[in-house]
């Protein structure tokens, strides 16, 4: 995989944002997927003032969404379909029609699972799709040992993610759902071009497992490494514990502009 090394947050940001503004030239109703959380936000600003400067029209992108909560009601604030439309399709002026999103409403949720994987290749598959990354190495909501082929599901909050999420449901962990719908690793992998974005010193090691460790469920961002196009973008912190860092700065410096990501 490609490893980009930035100097922050805001440089990621930048540099994920074009790429994103390159495809939609080339492809203007590409469909991106979208994460939440707030390492995403620099990238949805950077985006966010590309539009609003004309230097790329946006008027036929779709996205969509990488997870959900599972029981919240309708239009609940900390909900994932309420995050996205919040941070990303409303700062790009996108319509809400423009927007995918798996049902974490829905009486059958194992059947919402498999509507959203349908969903998601009816409308073409996923062009780019931008990915956190957690401490432990998770992708989406697929935790340590969640299989490689794992397809979009329903999965259970731990204790811990429950409570570092407590954060955004008033500090009280009894608001925090304990399911989620998530895509599966199988289901990412389908995407066209992977790009995880990592800032931070906490992210350090499941950044050095995730690009120089083994594939391994045990890490399942490791699975980037089975993907044809998958690039890292980590800030300097983030990159502090890869080994091949001095290879990675010499590679993307000598890289032809005109490749972008």
């Amino acid at each position: 995989m490609e490893v980009v090394i930035v100097p922050d947050a805001a440089a990621g940001g930048e540099v994920i944002a074009e790429a994103m503004a390159a495809l939609i030239r080339r492809k203007p109703d590409a469909l991106l997927g979208v994460a939440t959380g707030s390492t995403p936000l620099p990238v949805y600003q950077a985006l966010a003032a590309k539009v609003r400067g004309g230097a790329v029209d946006v008027s036929r992108t779709r996205v969509c969404q990488l997870d959900e909560y599972v029981g919240l009601p309708a239009g609940h604030p900390e909900s994932y379909r309420s995050v996205v439309l919040r941070e990303v399709v409303e700062p790009l002026g996108l319509s809400p029609e423009s927007f995918m999103g798996p049902d974490g409403g829905a009486e059958d949720v194992q059947g919402a699972c498999d509507a959203y994987d349908a969903a998601l290749a009816a409308a073409g598959g996923v062009d780019l799709q931008l990915l956190g990354i957690g401490t432990d190495g998770h992708i989406g909501f697929n935790e340590p040992c969640s299989s490689l082929a794992s397809r979009t599901r329903i999965k259970t909050l731990t204790e811990q993610t429950r409570v570092d999420n407590a954060r955004f449901f008033d500090g009280d962990i009894d608001q925090v759902p304990h399911h989620v719908i998530t895509q599966g690793i199988g289901t990412i992998l389908e995407a066209r071009h992977l790009v995880l974005l990592a800032t931070g010193e906490g992210k350090a090691e499941a950044v050095a497992q995730t690009v120089e460790g083994p594939v391994a469920a045990v890490v399942p961002a490791s699975a980037l490494q089975l993907h044809p196009h998958a690039t890292v973008v980590a800030d300097e912190a983030a990159a502090s514990k890869l080994k091949l860092a001095p290879y990675f700065r010499a590679t993307y410096a000598a890289k032809p502009r005109w490749q972008g990501l």
